[in-house]
């Protein structure tokens, strides 16, 4: 840190020389939560903490002088509010980074985030609302080479809450742009870029039975190619055998595959992809859990909902093997028309699916043992196991100048024994039957109004039937925007069809939200129950809450 604010000095003292205009901004975030004794939500008390009021924060500081930028965070977590891993405790700088950007270089030491095409074998991020950062530590290079070619190269350790990972992650990735070297391209509309990677890790084993890698590599090859209309991006990934506390430490190969392919013009857009992963967890520790130390990222081929019934039932990648897909169109319905009205009506079908992969015996009759290859599996074979469903479709209409509508409907086939249990296919495989599909019926009927003074109404009225799990459920959100500076919301989430009758209660929530130029500032008071909070396929299980909350949020 000395090293780093020694060299952010001497970059500012030579900027200031050359008379260029430095700016420095911060950050502010604060979220709380007083939590109260809830004996109809909680009767045993399991989810009641110890200490009443728990909170956390940050604030990011970042200093830009010419070609030179610097930046630290402050994180104070006093202590992690339920439902955030619980390493998280205490207080410190977790992120500091100088970064040098000029001619065709850029040079970062410290902390940063990066991403190699799609995640497959290497995403460095931060998602703040799940607990999750695995910021790299180190030194990353970007260099432009010319004829369109350009080559990142990272190397560090990933954080770990308030420390690092003992592994050493390396990598390497380049990016070719066709169009630079034949502009010719660009005239019929034709644009196409391609791309490869390579990344390492490195972690001693010490393991007194199983003979582990100590280095383990990870390659990928990318293309992206637009025509007009159409896009079509496409990446396959393959890593060498990764025994880990995820796989069961078996030496089975990873593999990865993703593509989509979309059309887009006026009034339409169509989306199709498919995914196929095979044992693709990978981490810089391979005894690491939940989401600690992950390397890569596998993104979700399925829609996140956003509605509050809806994204009760929510599907997390499946980092060890899944194979499934998404379709959806969108088709606006001309304004004018018969059926589209004075504004036009927008139309919108997705689906999406996602099944185990197929897992075969081994010649010795094993399936998944430990210290073996594992298993052997098709890779044009879906696996029996249905993981998820998903079928929605909404129609969107705006009536008049102040009011407008929405109504969707959902049907979902959830696995709850592998989505929320947390039960492994081979577990699944070797007993079929055993796990409980959650089939579910919800629709959603969304109106806004503009009232006089600039004033706003919003509301939401959502069912979903369900036949088991959490059962059915109602709700009811009005949402008023009293002026630019002012909204009050009140919600309610009743339960009545769960199967237990204890459980058959209500979850009100009041919240107040107030802005004041770059402030934001919300309190509520409610109840939060319990389920699984998912990011683009990423989950935590969040507790069930009671009390009031607090979050402030500030620029300067």
């Amino acid at each position: 840190m000395k090293k780093l604010l020694l060299l952010a000095l001497c970059a500012s003292t030579w900027s200031a020389w050359g008379q260029q205009q430095s700016t420095l901004r911060a950050i502010l975030q604060s979220d709380a939560q007083w939590y109260l004794r809830d004996e109809v939500l909680d009767p045993s008390g399991e989810f009641y903490p110890d200490e009443r009021l728990l909170g956390q924060g940050f604030a990011l500081f970042t200093y830009t002088d010419g070609d030179f930028s610097a930046g630290m965070r402050y994180e104070n977590y006093q202590n992690v509010m339920l439902g955030f891993p619980p390493g998280y405790r205490g207080e410190g700088i977790s992120y500091r980074y100088a970064r040098l950007n000029r001619d065709r270089w850029n040079i970062t030491v410290g902390n940063f985030y990066e991403q190699f095409g799609s995640g497959l074998i290497f995403r460095s991020y931060e998602e703040r609302g799940l607990g999750l950062d695995n910021a790299m530590d180190g030194v990353r290079i970007i260099t432009d080479l010319g004829h369109g070619l350009t080559v990142k190269g990272v190397l560090g350790r990933q954080r770990l809450y308030f420390g690092k990972g003992e592994g050493i992650v390396r990598g390497l990735d380049g990016e070719w742009s066709l169009n630079q070297v034949f502009p010719s391209l660009s005239e019929k509309q034709f644009y196409a870029t391609l791309g490869g990677s390579f990344v390492s890790k490195f972690q001693k084993s010490f393991d007194p039975v199983l003979n582990l890698p100590n280095n383990v590599g990870a390659w990928a090859t990318r293309a992206n190619v637009t025509y007009k209309g159409f896009a079509w991006n496409t990446e396959y990934a393959y890593k060498i055998n990764d025994p880990s506390y995820d796989n069961g430490y078996i030496y089975r190969p990873g593999t990865a595959f993703l593509s989509t392919l979309s059309f887009s013009k006026k009034g339409l857009g169509i989306l199709a992809s498919v995914k196929r992963i095979d044992n693709m967890s990978f981490r810089s520790n391979r005894d690491g859990q939940q989401f600690d130390l992950f390397i890569n990222f596998l993104p979700p081929t399925t829609k996140p909902h956003t509605y509050a019934l809806a994204a009760l039932y929510p599907y997390a990648t499946q980092v060890n093997g899944e194979m499934g897909g998404q379709f959806e169109i969108n088709y606006m319905i001309p304004r004018g028309s018969k059926w589209g009205g004075k504004y036009g009506t927008q139309l919108s079908l997705n689906t999406s699916m996602a099944n185990s992969i197929d897992k075969g015996f081994l010649e010795d009759g094993t399936r998944g043992e430990k210290g073996t290859q594992g298993y052997t599996s098709n890779p044009f074979a879906f696996g029996p196991i249905v993981y998820f469903r998903d079928v929605n479709a909404s129609v969107a209409r705006k009536f008049s100048k102040k009011f407008k509508s929405q109504l969707t409907l959902f049907n979902f086939q959830y696995n709850k024994t592998v989505l929320n249990d947390g039960v492994g296919d081979i577990t699944l495989l070797e007993a079929p039957g055993t796990d409980s599909i959650i089939h579910v019926q919800a629709v959603v009927w969304e109106n806004q109004i503009k009232l006089p003074k600039g004033q706003t109404l919003r509301t939401e009225f959502q069912l979903a039937l369900a036949d088991g799990f959490r059962g059915d459920m109602a709700m009811g959100l009005a949402e008023w925007t009293l002026s630019p500076d002012w909204t009050i919301a009140v919600q309610d989430i009743y339960n009545y069809g769960h199967p237990s009758e204890s459980r058959r209660i209500h979850y009100p929530i009041l919240s107040l939200i107030h802005f004041n130029g770059p402030t934001r500032v919300q309190i509520g008071y409610g109840r939060q129950q319990q389920g699984i909070f998912c990011v683009g396929g990423v989950c935590r299980v969040v507790p069930p809450s009671s009390g009031l909350s607090f979050s402030l949020t500030t620029s300067l």
